[in-house]
């Protein structure tokens, strides 16, 4: 054995080739294979690092529905149907009547809300409206329209007296049910009549009339081609009424939307009037506060009962204040710390300070105790002595220098 290894190493020596090519000893063959399958055993254990990707569109300015040219002018009269041409309402007089329904012309262009909404200049001014050509598909001026090119949302809040596009309301609908509406009713309900019935009509109506918001309820009389449209939001509503005027569903025909009036079924009423309590609830709720909301709902933890207790009362032992008392020295605590913010906001930061460190648990704050305690001594200390008169500031003018006391005159 000993003569095969030499030979090994003499033939190694003789080509310094071979030498270099030559594998490692077989005995240190284990170490690495050990060492290489515990390193891929905790490369293999390690989960692979998650790296999410946030990708942040840019909203896109909004386009140009119509070409201007495509407009026809406002001042052009209609086509003649009667005898005399009234310049104040637009409209011919005289002659056969009109049939309002049958003389209703399709609309020219309509809103794709994918497609057309975007940013307008309307987005930088707080307050603005929403645009009327926009609904009805032909605004042509694109982003730089002074309204608004979306849908309205549920935090776009505006006067009651006007609608999202600020037409003023009136006191009361019109004859027909069209036009702006009333402001003594908060109607969310849509009237389409002049509907193509089919077999899907109710999906056909979802379908059209969900593009412009949450829907709540639709119901369709498929004897007489007329739906009805709920709305979540009355803003949606007002906005559906001018998108969809005079336009078509999946046929030709040229739908009449108008204001739903007071629906006469029992059960709707009911939602209504339920509705109208959650609201009522809700605004109680914003009033009360959480802490008082918890107490009457009964869902107080034992530490905020056992803080209540003590705060009602009023640092006598034993005894506990009414309701009422306790909820009135609650809101008096508010109003107290609104005046106090409202109070220290144009202070300066050092007036702020001074005025916090005045704050005490008790009712009175430190400098107040203070000066109560040492007024005697103030009072002596700063009054003047006795001997000495107090000087008067002389007013400019001719008689500077003169005293009442003087025996010269």
């Amino acid at each position: 054995m000993a003569e095969v290894v030499n030979a090994r190493t003499s033939f190694g020596g003789a080509s310094p080739s071979r030498k270099r090519s030559a594998s490692p000893p077989v005995t240190d063959e284990p170490s690495t294979a050990l060492t290489t399958t515990a390193t891929t055993d905790l490369t293999a254990a390690e989960p692979p690092a998650k790296k999410t990707k946030l990708i942040r569109r840019k909203r896109r300015p909004a386009r140009p529905q119509i070409d201007p040219s495509a407009l026809k002018s406002t001042s052009d009269p209609p086509p003649q149907v009667g005898t005399v041409f009234n310049i104040w309402y637009n409209k011919w007089a005289g002659g056969d009547r009109e049939d309002a329904a049958l003389s209703k012309t399709a609309a020219i262009n309509r809103c794709h809300i994918k497609e057309d909404a975007g940013w307008t200049a309307a987005d930088k001014v707080t307050g603005s409206h929403f645009c009327l050509f926009f609904a009805r598909g032909i605004c042509p001026k694109g982003h730089e329209c002074e309204y608004l090119h979306r849908l309205p949302g549920i935090f776009d809040h505006f006067n009651p007296n006007v609608d999202v596009f600020g037409r003023d309301k009136h006191s009361d609908y019109r004859d027909d049910m069209g036009g702006v509406g009333s402001f003594l009713r908060q109607n969310r309900t849509l009237y389409i009549g002049r509907i193509h019935v089919t077999d899907d009509i109710e999906e056909i109506v979802a379908r059209h009339f969900a593009e412009w918001g949450e829907v709540e309820r639709i119901r369709v009389l498929t004897g007489r081609g007329v739906a009805f449209v709920t709305y979540v939001n009355e803003g949606n509503a007002q906005f559906a009424k001018e998108a969809m005027a005079h336009q078509a569903l999946d046929n030709s025909e040229i739908l009449n939307v108008r204001w739903a009036t007071v629906d006469p079924n029992p059960l709707s009423q009911k939602r209504e009037a339920q509705r109208i309590e959650e609201q009522a609830a809700e605004a109680v709720r914003r009033a009360l506060g959480e802490k008082a909301v918890k107490q009457i709902e009964g869902r107080e933890t034992r530490e905020e009962k056992e803080q209540r207790r003590i705060e009602s009362g009023f640092g006598l032992e034993g005894y506990e204040a009414p309701d009422e008392l306790w909820y009135n020295a609650q809101k008096q605590r508010e109003i107290e710390g609104d005046r106090v913010d409202i109070e220290l906001m144009p202070e300066s930061n050092g007036a702020a300070a001074q005025s916090e460190a005045d704050a005490g648990g008790g009712i009175f704050g430190a400098s107040t105790l203070a000066a109560l305690s040492g007024r005697n001594g103030t009072l002596k200390a700063s009054a003047p002595p006795p001997s000495k008169a107090p000087t008067i500031a002389a007013a400019p003018g001719p008689l500077v220098g003169y005293g009442s006391d003087s025996d010269d005159e």
